[in-house]
């Protein structure tokens, strides 16, 4: 009778965990608690739960005085233990004798711990469906240090303490990939916000090109679009690699969901492992709360790797774990998770080249590499630059509510006709300066690239309407424009657009957001 009030505990423990899986970390404590009160009908030095991972458990929750670091970090092949592995199977606690011990089989810490032979050990099998072939959680471990084999009335209140347990982990799981599918549905939403029509237009852009050059990428583009194949797409910087990813995105089978990117150059190097992977709460100065990553955001999507030659040399190689295996821990967490990610990857860099200087893994470029397509520099394609620029002007107009505008004859030969070294960045640049200064909706050059009116107005300036009166809001959204351009959409720090406008960043971000200005983001450098 006097075990009852603790009976009655481990009920209610196993209850709250239940009731209160939202989220690993919690999971796990209440879990301990439930295990600690259990040592006082089971006597343990050693209590563990060991979570099934493919064919390995690992030490999820550790109890006792024997628990610490070694424990903790454990795994525990089932191959080299076939009895542990028929328990899974069986569904019922075992209590191991010195014979066991004798063989290593069924001692889960054997070369972790110095136990002498013959001690006290029992596995109960952690099922979350009795029976069923498909149902294993892990097993629960308990170890003495004493020479004696634990008693069968004792085997039998672990055996069904494990089963509630199963019940408790199992909804416990549930709870928190409810929540992690709740937060990736709250990211993607807002990704996608933030590339409305992006998909479209690139799909349109690529299908509308003219040139032998780039109906080769769209014929590239079609191909790979369709498989899951890693694609590095290569170029000159403005060469239009994230119009192509879109692309990419908006022609596979994974078009429904909002593709997600990252760009390796902007974050610094050590803010860019938690934006891909993610953190928990404390893992490190600032993180105050849990945060999901890029690749978990990208969980049955597409990820976009821009300026992968910038990533930094100690992050690549979980980099090319996440791409070989599916899977990652967030940072500050040992709790591995598994994704289906197809991975879209560009620079403007000679990877080969970095490689060759160890600047770059080989392994993880040819992981990348599989499926290469470069984007030609704008004057290798002259056919497209119309295209281009119509489609550009017409982003503008939306953009902004103005224009819309036209391209005289005149115009189109001049754009034709130059070299573009910042390839189609460079040609968005002067047609965006040119909508600014021009006078009406025709669009016109001097031969030293200067936009000017036309000249039908130019011809008598007595003539020459006065240029419209804009609006203050107008002015100031034109002007801090021009200042995210000219800083490359940099808002911080020395050469930042805030101090070139002589106010604080944090003013600068609220006002460009009451301006409709978007992200400082759209001003930086874009391939």
């Amino acid at each position: 009778m006097a075990a009852s009030p603790n009976i009655l505990d481990l009920t209610r423990d196993l209850q709250t965990a239940a009731s209160m899986g939202t989220s690993v970390e919690r999971v796990n404590e209440i879990l301990g608690q439930a295990m600690d009160t259990l040592g006082r009908l089971v006597p343990f030095d050693l209590a563990t739960i060991m979570e099934l991972e493919g064919d390995e458990l690992r030490v999820r929750v550790a109890r006792g005085e024997l628990a610490g670091p070694r424990v903790e970090k454990h795994r525990l092949h089932l191959q080299e233990f076939p009895a542990i592995r028929e328990l899974l199977r069986t569904d019922s606690a075992r209590a191991f004798t010195d014979d066991d011990h004798r063989d290593g089989d069924g001692d889960a810490f054997d070369g972790v711990l110095d136990l002498p032979h013959g001690h006290s050990c029992m596995v109960v099998p952690l099922r979350a469906r009795a029976g069923s072939p498909g149902g294993a959680l892990g097993i629960m471990t308990f170890d003495r240090q004493v020479c004696s084999v634990y008693p069968p009335a004792v085997v039998e209140l672990a055996d069904v303490f494990g089963k509630l347990l199963a019940m408790a982990m199992n909804y416990g799981e549930q709870s928190t990939l409810l929540g992690r599918l709740g937060e990736q549905f709250q990211e993607q939403s807002r990704l996608l916000g933030e590339r409305v029509g992006g998909r479209a237009d690139a799909c349109r852009q690529m299908e509308a090109a003219r040139s032998p050059a780039m109906r080769r990428v769209v014929e590239l583009t079609r191909q790979v679009a369709v498989t899951d194949t890693p694609v590095l797409i290569t170029g000159e910087t403005g060469t239009g690699k994230e119009v192509l990813a879109n692309a990419i995105h908006g022609w596979s089978p994974r078009a429904d969901q909002p593709m997600v990117g990252i760009n390796c150059a902007v974050l610094p190097p050590n803010l860019i492992e938690s934006e891909l992977f993610g953190h928990v709460k404390g893992a490190f100065s600032g993180a105050t709360s849990s945060r999901m990553g890029r690749f978990q955001a990208a969980n049955g999507s597409t990820l976009f790797l821009d300026e992968i030659g910038e990533l930094p040399v100690g992050l690549q190689a979980k980099l090319l774990r996440a791409l070989q295996e599916g899977c990652f821990e967030p940072v500050g967490s040992d709790r591995t998770i598994r994704v289906d990610v197809r991975i879209l990857a560009a620079t403007n860099l000679d990877l080969v080249s970095a490689v060759a200087d160890q600047r770059f893994r080989q392994d993880l470029y040819y992981r990348l590499a599989v499926f290469p397509i470069h984007m030609p520099p704008l004057r290798d394609r002259r056919e497209d630059i119309g295209v281009i620029a119509q489609s550009a002007l017409a982003s503008l107009a939306r953009r902004t509510g103005r224009g819309p505008w036209r391209l005289s004859e005149h115009a189109s030969t001049w754009l034709e006709g130059r070299e573009w070294p910042g390839n189609v960045r460079e040609l968005v640049n002067v047609l965006e300066r040119a909508t600014i200064l021009s006078r009406g909706p025709d669009l016109e050059f001097d031969p030293d690239g200067e936009p000017r009116a036309p000249a039908r107005l130019a011809q008598d300036p007595a003539e020459e309407p006065e240029p419209p009166v804009l609006t203050l809001k107008e002015m100031e959204r034109r002007h801090i424009a021009l200042a995210l351009r000219r800083t490359g959409g940099k808002l911080y720090g020395p050469g930042g657009s805030a101090e070139l406008l002589g106010i604080n960043p944090n003013t600068l971000r609220s006002r460009m957001q009451k301006l409709g200005l978007g992200g400082a983001r759209a001003f930086r450098s874009k391939d």
